[in-house]
């Protein structure tokens, strides 16, 4: 049987502005990446997120950005390793201690936006990611794109890592994503999405916005919770899963940890 797990971006409101519908896109993942105050979210949303985690029995990742809450860490920031390192360390050791309050276990970490699109493609912020999460401590899974710098990063660090797809982002024929500037960088159909997301854990494949086949094999797919259609798009997909005889399951029981 096929094991697949669904993350979602959560936890990325702040202060009195609320972003997605937290609660109800955890009835559908099993991972949920918590947002730690740099690119969005705040102690009193990280706190509530990882209790509606908790509750919904979904297990946590940190989720670490840029320094970036006006641009929601979507822009492109120049960022040295050492940057990259104490950064992520910062925004990990934070959530943990959230965690650690709520009697849940910390499972893995997935930076955010530009920060993972730049190290996907950069060989030292990859590295420098990867070893923030390594000397955070107890085990923690770097999930990061698939095919990308980051694959080649966890092993040279020694992390146990996670490659991702996404069910609401178009690919480029490189494996990369397609900016967010360009057309077919969004996928806003829940039954497209659902499609995709089966072929990925069935098949192994996506097609590119240019129509080529792209191979990887990932062990947990993304639903963007601040996309309108995330609740729907999730709740479409883990039933399309099932039904192809794929089980959704934590990150650690699909890694075999």
């Amino acid at each position: 049987m096929h094991r697949m797990d669904m993350n979602s971006d959560l936890g990325e409101s702040f202060g009195t502005y609320v972003l997605g519908d937290d609660e109800a896109v955890l009835r559908a993942v099993s991972s949920a990446n918590v947002a730690c105050g740099f690119h969005a979210g705040d102690p009193q949303v990280m706190e509530t997120t990882v209790k509606l985690c908790a509750r919904h029995r979904v297990s946590v990742g940190a989720h670490p950005g840029h320094p970036d809450l006006q641009g929601f860490g979507r822009r492109t920031l120049a960022c040295t390793p050492r940057e990259a390192y104490t950064n992520c360390l910062y925004q990990i050791g934070a959530l943990r201690a959230f965690c650690d309050a709520a009697g849940v276990p910390l499972v893995h970490v997935k930076p955010h936006g530009a920060l993972y699109n730049q190290a996907a493609k950069d060989p030292a912020l990859a590295e420098a990611i990867a070893r923030a999460v390594k000397d955070a401590g107890k085990g923690l899974i770097l999930l990061g794109l698939a095919g990308s710098a980051f694959d080649r990063a966890a092993e040279a660090v020694g992390v146990p890592y996670g490659a991702e797809a996404f069910a609401d982002r178009g690919y480029q024929a490189d494996g990369t994503l397609v900016p967010r500037s360009q057309p077919g960088a969004l996928i806003h159909d829940p039954q497209e999405a659902a499609a995709r997301v089966v072929r990925m854990a069935t098949e192994g494949k996506v097609r590119s916005v240019e129509g080529t086949e792209i191979a990887f094999r990932p062990h947990s797919i993304c639903f963007h919770g601040d996309t309108p259609e995330a609740v729907e798009m999730a709740l479409a997909a883990r039933k399309a899963l099932e039904a192809a005889g794929v089980q959704v399951c934590s990150l650690k029981e699909v890694l075999g940890l």
